[in-house]
């Protein structure tokens, strides 16, 4: 077969990228029943044109923060607040960091941890502030059969035992308490020192519309126990499931 080179696929052309064996016919035709949409990113970010010093910076990069607080025993639930715009450095949940990562992070980072501003954490009950920094939107009819993936780079900052933490990705159902409809996670309480590659995904199934896409990272943390972790090269796509 020949090469096909045009880059639209729903117009029924095929891009060479995602189809090893989609051009049957002559030069620039293509197989439509084999043409794969290529994916596409919602959401790309490798912190370096972010200015560092700018409290804002992640805030108007789209990111919120809130917190659900629990009792010691971990299972028992207090309060919670959310959300509120993201702050950039600070003892509060996030931050943008230098000189952290490898050749493939480059000069800045997102740090995330937990909210030190609670005063749970000093006032000796003990509290487990679940500390989460996010983004989010709606689920819409153009998602449903598709699989959303959430790609990013992380490794370990000062965390330390007893907290624990994860990213994750997920959708939340309003019409149902916000529980959760789908999710994947990775557990980062114990990510090494070297940076590492991870992809999440969650497929976009009927019904899921209205539902709350969230992405992003968390921290469980008492008492002032150290709580951070970094990531990098972030990215949320969509495609077709397969």
């Amino acid at each position: 077969g020949n090469e096909c080179t045009d880059p639209v696929c729903n117009a029924g052309v095929c891009e060479t990228s995602n189809n090893t064996n989609a051009c049957d016919g002559g030069a620039g035709t293509c197989d439509a029943g084999a043409c794969v949409p290529n994916e596409a990113c919602e959401y790309t970010q490798d912190f370096e044109a972010l200015v560092q010093t700018d409290a804002d910076a992640l805030a108007n990069d789209g990111w919120v923060v809130g917190a659900n607080v629990f009792a010691p025993d971990g299972t028992t639930f207090l309060y919670d607040y959310f959300a509120f715009p993201a702050p950039n450095g600070g003892p509060a949940f996030s931050g943008i960091d230098v000189g952290q990562g490898g050749p493939a992070q480059g000069a800045q980072q997102m740090v995330i941890y937990n909210d030190y501003n609670n005063a749970d954490h000093t006032n000796g009950t003990g509290n487990i502030i679940e500390a989460n920094v996010f983004q989010e939107r709606p689920i819409v009819a153009a998602d449903i059969g598709t699989t959303i993936s959430f790609t990013f780079d992380a490794k370990a900052g000062n965390i330390e035992s007893p907290t624990t933490a994860e990213a994750f990705l997920k959708t939340l159902n309003p019409g149902d308490g916000f529980s959760e409809s789908a999710a994947d996670r990775l557990d980062t309480t114990s990510l090494g020192a070297t940076w590492g590659t991870t992809t999440l995904s969650i497929d976009i199934l009927p019904g899921f519309e209205g539902h709350i896409l969230q992405f992003g990272a968390l921290s469980r943390a008492a008492n002032e126990t150290p709580s951070g972790n970094f990531y990098d090269n972030m990215s949320v796509c969509n495609a077709p499931t397969p």
